[in-house]
């Protein structure tokens, strides 16, 4: 019916009569740390394979990485073993509710030889995906805002080019625009390659990857927003309605 390559979830139609049970959803925003978990999946082509932790925290944040676009997303964080072919498979919990989907697990910490890391798996809150799918559901897609530009982070630009851009003493951090798209919300609203983004609603941003963050989980395609940029060292405000993106 529709799938999502950001969250790596996909909705899939199957006829009734080859459904003998379906999952119940659990309130993953109910959870607490300690409380057991319970992966499922085909790990290593294992089918139906069932490996039991504990939840190890509500709260981590983890990168996601899809069509050039990087955020920070919320995560469950489990010891129950997590392997390749768990991904898309079911965390229940005691009660056997579905309270998260499988998405990953850290197996390194790349400093060594002798660096392997168990018992740190990761799911996306059925909370979550649950929004994600009643999306997919009804429209097949997920529409995200856009504003037409390829940026870069102010902290990556060598210092001699940092120089031509002018910026007051003050700021450190910011968006380098380095494309403009035609025709997108960004052009229409005049901005350039060379101006430095800082903010957008009053919202500072410090990073590409808190852009994306706070663009496709706190604004909506179609929302006017407000965007504070530097050129050549003077500050400006723009606004512009954002457009929309699919990641399909």
């Amino acid at each position: 019916m529709g799938k999502d390559s950001l969250y790596d979830l996909a909705v899939l139609r199957i006829p009734s009569k080859n459904v003998n049970a379906v999952a119940e959803f659990g309130n993953s925003s109910k959870l607490k740390r300690g409380e057991p978990a319970i992966a499922i999946g085909n790990p290593l082509g294992f089918s139906g394979s069932v490996t039991q932790g504990i939840i190890s925290s509500t709260n981590r944040t983890i990168p996601v990485e899809s069509n050039n676009a990087s955020i920070e997303t919320q995560v469950l964080q489990t010891d129950a073993a997590i392997n390749p072919g768990n991904s898309g498979g079911a965390l229940v919990n005691i009660a056997g509710q579905v309270i998260g989907i499988n998405s990953s697990k850290i197996a390194s910490t790349g400093t060594g030889s002798n660096d392997d890391v168990e018992g740190i798996g990761f799911a996306i809150p059925i909370d979550f995906a649950k929004t994600v799918i009643a999306k997919l559901e009804t429209s097949g897609k997920v529409k995200r805002p856009m504003l037409g530009v390829s940026i870069v982070d102010l902290t990556m630009v060598p210092n001699e080019e940092v120089k031509q851009l002018q910026l007051p003493s003050s700021v450190k951090t910011g968006l380098v625009v380095t494309d403009v798209q035609s025709s997108s919300p960004a052009a229409r609203s005049g901005l350039e390659a060379g101006d430095v983004i800082t903010e957008i609603n009053g919202h500072k941003i410090k990073s590409y990857i808190e852009f994306s963050t706070y663009m496709y989980t706190e604004l909506n395609a179609g929302q006017k927003v407000t965007i504070k940029y530097y050129r050549m060292g003077k500050t400006h405000t723009t606004q512009l309605t954002l457009g929309s993106k699919t990641f399909s």
